[in-house]
């Protein structure tokens, strides 16, 4: 991506790790382009109003200061957290200094002079922020969530473009097997391009194989590790996958055993899914991860729920695929009555004083063991 044609550059939301990303490329482009050694860089996040208006002071000084040896400057406020709706941001002084500078800035002489701003959220109805879109660029890096439709598609495309800059290809079901690992994470998927780029040496192509030896998975991609031992029916397996979880459970202030409950719900919904899928002629069995994405992209949009929790194409098609042969392993009816153990294993664990992995590990027993329930 190329530095912004304007002046005046604004790079803000939420995800961290893009922001930070593109501001250092965008002050590196201008840097070289001015030339000069007159750059600066402003430190903005600050603790409380008088520090703000500090930091509007040093930005004040350094765009009204001419480099020492002639030629351009680019100035950088850099993570800037006083633009959105924090405390320090809905300051009195702070507020009117920061309209006082977006006139300024609006009747500034921008010959020679870049000004880069770099923030977490903003918000847009300030006058600072109008400003700063009227006479500027802004760019805006959302983060990805498992609740964004396209987070796995973001993901890749990231991810593609951080192999090419290394000159690296990756085949279509590693890179698949990668975004599953990782989630949307975007710092810890440029982590393990990195790794993968080691890793391959002098090898043009990242396989599978690859993917699996050296990548690791993130806190939510490896609950999956959990619901796979469901699909594939293996019992040992499986409770040995609860008792990590559980595990960690114990020390992880973001893990419970409700939400383990709700990560299996996930798997047996994705495969009662894929059974509809296969009896409506919709979709067919392959190996081939690119056929099977076409497949999908051919299911009628309008014969399913609006509703994502119940819309097969609201699931990452990495996570359909790999379920597609472990949904062979179980009957319709046994994925049925699944739900139904999964329902008052729910009730439970919310509602009764038993021991939540006692509860837990039951219901994948009466999951898991064959019934004579029929297909």
């Amino acid at each position: 991506m190329a530095a912004p044609a304007k002046p005046l550059a604004l790079v803000c939301g939420d995800d961290d790790f893009a922001v930070k990303q593109r501001a250092r490329q965008i002050f590196a482009d201008w840097s070289a382009e001015l030339g000069g050694m007159d750059h600066e860089t402003i430190e903005a996040s600050v603790g409380n109003s008088g520090d703000a208006l500090t930091a509007i002071g040093k930005l004040r000084e350094a765009l009204n200061t001419l480099p020492f040896f002639g030629g351009g400057k680019a100035v950088w406020l850099r993570d800037c957290n006083f633009l959105g709706e924090e405390r320090t941001a809905s300051s009195a002084a702070v507020t009117e200094t920061l309209a006082e500078l977006a006139e300024e800035l609006k009747s500034f002489s921008w010959q020679n002079v870049r000004l880069l701003i770099s923030a977490g959220k903003v918000d847009k109805r300030k006058t600072f922020y109008k400003a700063l879109e009227k006479i500027g660029g802004v760019e805006t890096f959302s983060a990805w969530s498992v609740d964004d439709k396209d987070w796995a598609e973001r993901a890749e495309a990231a991810a593609l473009n951080a192999f090419r800059q290394r000159a690296k290809n990756i085949s279509d079901v590693a890179l698949a097997e990668l975004i599953n690992r990782v989630g949307p994470n975007p710092r810890q998927l440029e982590s393990e391009v990195e790794k993968l780029y080691l890793f391959a040496g002098e090898r043009k192509y990242v396989e599978l194989t690859d993917v699996q030896a050296i990548s690791s998975r993130n806190k939510s991609a490896r609950a999956f590790a959990l619901g796979d031992a469901l699909g594939d029916r293996d019992l040992p397996r499986l409770l040995k996958r609860l008792d990590e979880e559980l595990w960690e459970t114990k020390y992880d202030k973001d893990k419970s055993e409700i939400g383990l409950l709700y990560g299996l719900i996930s798997k047996v919904r994705a495969m009662l899914f894929l059974k509809e899928m296969l009896r409506e002629g919709w979709i067919k069995e392959t190996r081939d991860y690119n056929s099977f994405k076409a497949q999908l992209e051919r299911v009628p949009a309008d014969q399913l729920p609006a509703d994502r929790k119940f819309n097969p194409l609201a699931i990452n098609p990495y996570v359909l695929y790999k379920a597609l042969p472990q949904a062979k392993k179980y009957s319709s009816g046994e994925l049925v009555r699944a739900m139904e153990v999964l329902l008052r294993c729910n009730q439970r664990l919310v509602s009764s004083g038993l021991d939540e992995a006692l509860v837990l590990q039951q219901a994948l027993v009466q999951i898991v063991t064959p019934t004579a329930v029929a297909a």
